[in-house]
């Protein structure tokens, strides 16, 4: 007797539209985001000192450890050799630099630090993303911690119980203290690229409330930044929006434009917030000569003290942790014992000039050109392949272009404003973050890239 066929039911899995879970739901699939979500929101709460070991650090741990754990269980390849090429090739500097210092003990705690931020957050970030939903749920959480910083930055300025600068109390600096000055301008920064990135390519059957409110969200956070009085975070956030608008076409650049000056000058010019001061900030970084600022001039005698170390020992360096040792026998006599800190609820204090404020002079004199040159191969490769998988993405119509947006701004964030500032405190677990976010984009398989 013939068998009877019948045929097959439709499939609901062919097409881009047949996705049967919910783009915006699915916790109980996504857990293992939960430990990065907790890397990101966990440096909001005030942390006695300025250095690691908080909070958000014990959840980068637990991110890592599930990361192994998840790998063990599930036996998958953990990463393509190209991206295991790239991140794990600054090591090489990272160890050489350690076993080369004068005391390669105390070099120690640096080679773990380097290894937590540049490699094993990175790659923990890579892997357990596994498409476009999780990127755009662990940027998001970057955007709640930057409303959370912003409002509390506001309303420091606004009630005079901000971080002390020119005399005033005015400086906002968020839950992060005077002494970590740069905390919350950083985290905001992060925040505005990332719902700036939503607002100008927002994702497909996303509700309809959400790029209007990621459009305000960006403009509203220009606000404490602004506050911040951060040079090098203005800098690092206009280099980053303008190479982002340029990504995006000539039209919806110039509305952009357009739309961010007009808040400017409502902002600064309107209502008046901080001009003369921002104006003043804003100036005193050419000041170098003439009359110039203190932090700036200090900032310069420590740039030159990391070029003499690395003119002494330019292969690999004076070791990790062995710039504040170093400091004194090569900085100039113009460079002062630290620099002053007050407000925000803490009493005055001389906070010690441990760092060249740079991150690249700071790994050329500690590693040298060897530990330099894997570091900046590494960020070399993840952003020129974030920019060319976004170009791609662009032109064959992905759905995920606006995560190739917001890893390209946060790569070139973090790229430019390196050149002004280099790891330490609270929020230096979020480069770590940001990275892996950006080579997750770049270096990811297509599949996994172009999910919806």
């Amino acid at each position: 007797m013939a068998a009877v066929l019948t045929p097959p039911a439709p499939s609901t899995a062919a097409g881009p539209r047949a996705v049967s879970r919910p783009p915006w739901g699915g916790w109980r699939s996504r857990w293992p985001l939960l430990p990065l979500v907790a890397t990101v929101l966990l440096p909001a709460l005030p942390h006695g000192t300025s250095g690691g070991g908080g909070p958000a650090d014990v959840a980068s741990g637990v991110a890592v450890l599930v990361c192994v754990g998840r790998l063990l269980y599930l036996r998958r390849r953990p990463l393509s050799a190209t991206a295991a090429l790239v991140l794990g090739l600054p090591v090489v500097g990272f160890a050489l630099a350690t076993v080369t210092a004068a005391d390669p003990a105390a070099a120690l705690p640096g080679l773990v630090r380097y290894l937590q931020i540049f490699v094993l957050v990175p790659i923990a970030v890579c892997l357990l993303l596994r498409d476009a939903h999780g990127f755009r749920i662990v940027a998001g959480s970057l955007v709640v911690l930057a409303v959370v910083q912003g409002v509390t930055g506001v309303h420091q300025y606004v009630t005079g119980t901000g971080a002390s600068y020119m005399g005033e109390d005015i400086r906002a600096v968020g839950t992060f203290g005077p002494s970590d000055i740069m905390g919350m301008a950083t985290v905001v920064a992060y925040g505005l690229l990332a719902a700036a990135a939503c607002a100008l390519r927002t994702p497909r059957n996303a509700p309809a409330w959400l790029r209007p409110c990621a459009a305000v969200l960006a403009v509203a956070l220009i606000v404490p930044l602004t506050l911040s009085f951060s040079r090098g975070v203005w800098i690092a956030t206009a280099a980053a929006v303008l190479v982002v608008l340029a990504l995006t076409g000539r039209r919806q650049a110039l509305t952009s434009l357009a739309v961010l000056g007009a808040a400017g000058v409502v902002v600064v010019g309107g209502f008046g917030i901080g001009s003369e001061m921002i104006a003043d900030r804003a100036a005193s970084v050419t000041r170098v000569t003439s009359t110039p600022d203190r932090s700036v001039s200090d900032r310069y005698a420590m740039w030159s003290a990391a070029g003499a170390m690395w003119r002494e020992r330019p292969a690999a360096g004076v070791g990790l942790k062995g710039f504040p040792a170093h400091r004194d026998g090569h900085a100039s006599i113009g460079l002062s014992s630290g620099s002053d800190t007050a407000g925000a609820g803490q009493e005055f204090r001389r906070q010690a000039l441990l760092s060249p404020h740079n991150m690249y002079l700071l790994v050329l004199s500690e590693q040298g050109l060897i530990g330099l040159t894997a570091l900046l191969g590494s960020w070399a490769a993840i952003l020129a392949g974030a920019v060319r998988r976004l170009c791609v993405a662009r032109s064959r119509g992905h759905a995920a272009v606006d995560c190739g947006l917001a890893a390209v701004a946060l790569m070139t964030w973090q790229s430019v404003n390196f050149l002004y500032a280099d790891i330490g405190g609270p929020t230096t677990v979020l480069s770590g973050v940001v990275l892996g976010l950006a080579a997750w984009w770049a270096l990811s398989g297509p599949d996994r890239v172009s999910a919806a």
